[in-house]
């Protein structure tokens, strides 16, 4: 188990926001000479003491150098007395003008008053460590952060309110439960205990067995909103990729031309599919080629073949089917493949009734990038493809963590071999045992039994400042 508040009662400080210009920058100060710290740098317009002021409050003030009364900005001061805090501390927040040099003059005072450097993500290693909130929320507060969709963020807030920790903890007393009345039964053996029938035990762990699996299986598309689908765009010179690329992220990314071979190197662009953020990936045309530039703009396109998740081959449908087109059909190895006909705005050459495929197609849109016509029911196939079957996001909870869904594994593992020990009448220390080791691995998803090292690995991933 983790020992709560294990670093020193400093005081830190950082700049918690982005760096470059802005109407705002914030250097945040917390720990128990938060106030003391921020005193020291600041001169108020009235002579309120910056100790009584108020917790929540926000006042004008200027930021002066102590060693020579020179002023550094004017500022709103903002003042959050504990416990009532993002991390449980004092905190003091600086806003100033959002210029790179009165923030760092601002910070650098605040440190040669006392207060040290903020480590990376130390505030909210604060607020996990004093236990405001527990370590899935933590880790769901970065997840928040590089949110790329709605669906993203949707599901890092609702981890952040609590959703999986309850979801844990309501699979943890289940368990605990069984636990409780396999222990009873081994020490008080020799005396007449009453404990619950082994098929209630059996099926109580098989319902944590379904709410762990059910967890699981989110996992996939946790990972899908979190780091986004790679998206390869292929087809041979000329056939429309570049204005499909633009048709999907409406707008003009990709120079468009008649010349075959406009593309000659890899553009890469996110867009937000339905809530899915792809990673579109428009290759070069290919096709043989004599020119050198050409041929290795080709060669970046059979790379980006290998590393897609997901592949959009692209048919000239105006023109009729040719050598070029069904060898790089034939090279798709992949399963989750759309074969796009497009230019369906001319007349037409190619049917998709006509059309010989391999089964890793799995479906044909009738698409024209020019007129945007099909697009949308492009974008639906992708959908499809990519979240069949998978648990919606609306009120529900997503993996979108791999460590958790590492520990859930293993924690399924665990409860299903109890599962089976109990039906083979196997000792009730053994089937204790493995009910445990379960337990602690739900409790290291929400941190209450974790190591450091861990947990050091976990806030390293966060910006200095939050």
């Amino acid at each position: 188990m983790i020992a709560m508040k294990v670093y020193n009662n400093d005081t830190i400080a950082a700049i918690s926001t982005a760096v470059g210009e802005g109407a705002i920058g914030i250097v945040r100060l917390s720990g128990e000479r938060a106030v003391e710290i921020a005193s020291k740098i600041l001169r108020q317009n009235n002579k309120t003491s910056l100790s009584d002021r108020r917790s929540h409050s926000i006042f004008l003030a200027s930021v002066v150098d102590p060693e020579d009364g020179s002023l550094v900005d004017e500022v709103l001061v903002s003042i959050m007395r504990a416990p009532n805090t993002y991390t449980r501390e004092d905190i003091v927040e600086i806003n100033c003008h959002g210029g790179a040099v009165a923030l760092r003059k601002t910070l650098g005072l605040a440190l040669a008053a006392g207060a040290r450097i903020a480590d990376p993500g130390e505030f909210t290693k604060r607020a996990f460590l004093n236990g405001r909130i527990d370590l899935t929320q933590a880790e769901a507060v970065i997840d928040a952060i590089r949110s790329r969709t709605d669906a993203a963020l949707k599901a890092a807030i609702n981890q952040l309110e609590g959703g999986l920790s309850r979801d844990i903890g309501d699979i943890a007393e289940d368990i605990a439960n069984v636990l409780t009345q396999i222990e009873a039964a081994v020490d008080f053996s020799d005396e007449d205990i009453e404990t619950l029938p082994k098929q209630h035990l059996i099926e109580t762990l098989r319902g944590a067995v379904n709410k762990i699996d059910r967890l699981v299986r989110t996992a996939v598309r946790g990972r899908i909103l979190k780091e986004g689908v790679k998206t390869a765009i292929i087809g041979r010179p000329n056939v429309g990729k570049s204005s499909l690329l633009n048709a999907l992220l409406r707008r003009e990314r990709a120079i468009v031309t008649p010349v075959p071979g406009t593309t000659r190197d890899i553009i890469e662009e996110m867009v937000n599919v339905r809530g899915i953020p792809l990673i579109l990936t428009d290759t070069a045309g290919i096709r043989d080629s004599n020119d050198e530039v050409e041929r290795i703009g080709i060669e970046f396109s059979r790379k980006a073949i290998k590393a897609a998740d997901i592949i959009i081959c692209v048919l000239d449908a105006s023109q009729e089917i040719c050598d070029e087109d069904l060898a790089l059909i034939s090279e798709i190895g992949r399963d989750t493949a759309v074969l796009v006909l497009n230019k369906t705005d001319l007349p037409q050459k190619i049917s998709r009734e006509n059309l010989q495929l391999p089964g890793n197609f799995k479906a044909v849109v009738k698409v024209s990038a020019i007129s945007g016509a099909g697009v949308e029911a492009l974008e639906e196939e992708i959908e499809k493809i990519l979240l069949d079957g998978s648990v919606g996001i609306a009120g529900s909870t997503i993996i979108t963590n791999a460590r958790h869904e590492q520990l859930l594994e293993m924690a399924l593992g665990h409860v299903r071999e109890a599962t089976a020990l109990i039906e083979a009448d196997q000792p009730e220390e053994i089937v204790s045992t493995v009910l445990k080791e379960s337990l602690d691995c739900l409790a290291e998803i929400t941190g209450e039994a974790i190591g450091d090292d861990i947990l050091g690995r976990i806030f390293s991933q966060f910006c200095i400042g939050k």
